[in-house]
């Protein structure tokens, strides 16, 4: 018998445990010295896709608070509903990632915190090379990746019920598939979670010739 669709496990627990992850991992203030550093590389007004937006906190709307044109996108149904509530200037799309459609040079910056973990990893690479071609040239991509390679399921996820997945490659395969998408890496870090962790990658779209 198949096993059930991944992505439609990640879908349902999001949708489970929507608000319960946000006061799980104080949606407020995470990311901010992230987010303040990319509002620092970035020009004013900057497009800016939000790939696994989630609720839209605090991505989407500390990036819409700084002026810049914010695009989401989340799987889930709830996520989406919530972005929309909680930050209303900004456009949000409910859909997966690996389908969905933008134009080419789109966006001054594509960030991707701990979403990319949630994606078969057939699909990660292709993803990324999509990524990078929705970027203008010298353009950011900013993602928390694996740092361990791991592919698993918790079946009570944050004490909902409901059950979560992931798939990731180590950080060394990421850095490659980063740089095999045509994208420069600039910066890695390890981000400690328990006895684990993940890969803070910051990479470029390498700027047009003169």
């Amino acid at each position: 018998m198949d096993i059930e669709d991944p992505k439609d496990v990640v879908r349902r627990g999001y949708d489970a445990v929507s608000r319960r992850y946000d006061e799980a991992y104080g949606a407020g203030t995470k990311y901010e010295a992230v987010l303040n550093d990319l509002c620092r590389r970035i020009p004013s007004g900057s497009s800016v896709l939000d790939v696994g937006c989630g609720s839209g906190v605090p991505v989407a709307r500390t990036l819409a608070a700084a002026g810049h044109r914010v695009t989401g996108i989340d799987i889930s149904e709830v996520q989406i509903s919530r972005a929309r509530e909680q930050v209303p200037q900004a456009e949000f799309i409910r859909g997966d990632a690996t389908e969905v459609a933008f134009g080419t040079a789109s966006f001054d910056a594509v960030v991707s915190l701990y979403a990319l973990i949630h994606i078969p990893l057939a699909e990660q690479p292709p993803l990324l090379r999509r990524i990078a071609g929705w970027l203008r040239p010298g353009g950011w991509f900013v993602a928390t990746i694996g740092h361990g390679a791991w592919t698993g399921t918790e079946q009570n996820w944050l004490g909902s019920g409901a059950p979560m997945w992931w798939s990731h490659a180590d950080a060394a395969t990421n850095r490659a598939w980063i740089t095999q998408a045509g994208l420069t890496v600039e910066r890695e870090e390890f981000l400690p979670e328990g006895d684990a962790g993940h890969a803070l990658f910051w990479a470029r779209r390498p700027a047009q010739s003169a």
